[in-house]
């Protein structure tokens, strides 16, 4: 099971000034006891409904079951979605499939190419489905939107629909599933009319919580990814930080230094530097998880607070070339939770070469998982002498479960960062107005005058153009 490791953040370490003391501790004892209890409370109650999807055997049922209609004979699945809908099924696919999935022969891989439709950057979308135009009647669309009418999802499902009704002998909607609201909304009605598999956007569970629904689900089992053992290391742990005390428990602690460290320490940058380029996209997931959720203008007693940590990626290796002289030598604003990977998936070793250059000497016949966590390591002190915090969260490996621990881990403590900012972690009032703008730039009806106002504002002023 993942673990937390934070004697790095601690005030023995790195000084009273930036790190956790046990005075800090006793002080806030009480609320996180308080914020731990309401949140189990509400995850015992169904409030929320991330908590009840490791458990949820009918979508697990009904994913099964549309993966035993399509897997056989399907060469690519194309994923159509944005923001959660896209970074959850990056970073499961990152994470549990080899970095060259794609590029496997089918007899090996056993199992469809995997792409994802995340922007509307016109070029993805025409070397994308350029590539695809002859291999269409073995490709799986699957178009997830809850409304259907998100404008990047809904640009990109009108593209293929086109694109298959015109290019596909038989029935073209054989090739599209949805993933969408069960009863209602633009996309079901239209999957309803074409006759679409489906599969349901939970209505309780917001995008950037929702990987381990059918939103996530399917395109991982479509590429032979063991949900059964995802959605279990995600119940394991989710008993785990309910039911722990607080100072035993990882996401109580993961919070308690996560919100010390943005208040009492004046560190409202949160880094998540994994040492695994499997990792990697788990923190893009992250970072959705973590600004949409916290980032708010209002708190729950309707006052301006303006409140939120701003969430950063990194990768170890690379960024210790790239960013660690900033961390070190730069504002002391940052938390720095490293990702540490005790058995990777597979290893390489140097061979035993260059005997005659010293400076050599010590790389030869050594394994690259020591190399790599010898860097974990070194980094990780060269940051304690400049005083600067971390914490690590370590796999014992990357598989199925550890990844499930990691989500649901993360997700808990987003609510319990809610609880102890007293905001509402599950709403994004800021996303609507870009969502609002871009109807009314491109006509919308109903969105006429915030068209106007947009327009206005695009036009390039020749006086600041240099």
């Amino acid at each position: 099971m993942i673990q937390l490791h934070w004697k790095n953040a601690t005030a023995a370490v790195v000084g009273a000034r930036h790190g956790v003391s046990p005075n800090d501790l006793d002080k806030i004892d009480e609320q996180i006891s308080a914020a731990q209890a309401t949140v189990s409370q509400q995850c015992r109650e169904g409030r929320l409904g991330y908590a009840k999807l490791p458990t949820h055997a009918e979508y697990v049922r009904k994913v099964k079951e549309l993966v035993s209609r399509y897997k056989e004979g399907t060469s690519d699945i194309v994923v159509l979605g944005i923001g959660g809908s896209a970074l959850g099924n990056i970073a499961l696919q990152q994470a549990l499939n080899p970095s060259n999935f794609n590029l496997l022969s089918d007899r090996v891989r056993k199992a469809p190419r995997m792409f994802v439709l995340d922007n509307v950057d016109p070029a993805l979308i025409a070397d994308t489905f350029s590539m695809l135009v002859r291999r269409l009647p073995t490709t799986v669309f699957n178009v997830i939107s809850k409304s259907g009418e998100t404008a990047e999802t809904a640009s990109q499902f009108m593209v293929i629909r086109e694109m298959l009704r015109k290019k596909i002998r038989g029935n073209f909607a054989e090739r599209i599933v949805a993933t969408t609201d069960a009863n209602k909304g633009t996309l079901h009605t239209i999957a309803k009319q074409d006759g679409y598999a489906m599969l349901p956007v939970p209505d309780d569970v917001g995008g950037r919580f929702s990987v381990l629904s059918p939103v996530g689900l399917f395109p991982a089992a479509m590429c032979g990814i063991d949900i059964d053992a995802l959605l279990a290391g995600a119940e394991q742990m989710r008993q785990k930080v309910e039911n722990t005390p607080w100072r035993r428990n990882p996401a109580c602690m993961l919070a308690v230094i996560k919100y010390l460290a943005m208040t009492a320490k004046k560190k409202p940058m949160h880094v998540m530097m994994p040492y695994s380029n499997r990792l990697y996209s788990m923190a893009d997931w992250y970072r959705q998880l973590w600004a949409e959720s916290l980032g708010k203008a209002e708190n729950r007693d309707g006052e301006t607070v303006h409140v939120g940590p701003t969430p950063i990626k990194a990768l170890g290796t690379t960024d210790q070339h790239s960013q660690v002289q900033l961390y070190r030598e730069g504002p002391n604003d940052k938390l720095t939770v490293f990702l540490e990977v005790e058995q990777h998936p597979r290893e390489t070793r140097i061979p035993d070469v260059f005997r005659e250059a010293p400076g050599l000497t010590y790389l030869r016949r050594k394994r690259m998982t020591r190399l790599i966590t010898a860097e974990k390591y070194a980094t990780e002190y060269a940051m304690a002498q400049s005083k600067r915090p971390t914490v690590t969260l370590r796999f014992p490996e990357i598989s199925p479960a550890t990844v499930g621990q990691f989500i649901y881990l993360y997700e808990y403590t987003t609510s319990l960062m809610g609880e102890l900012m007293n905001i509402n972690a599950y709403d994004q009032p800021a996303v609507e107005l870009g969502k609002e703008g871009t109807f009314g730039y491109m006509k919308r009806d109903g969105y006429q005058k915030i068209g106007r106002r947009i327009r206005r504002f695009a036009k390039v002023d020749e006086a600041y153009l240099v």
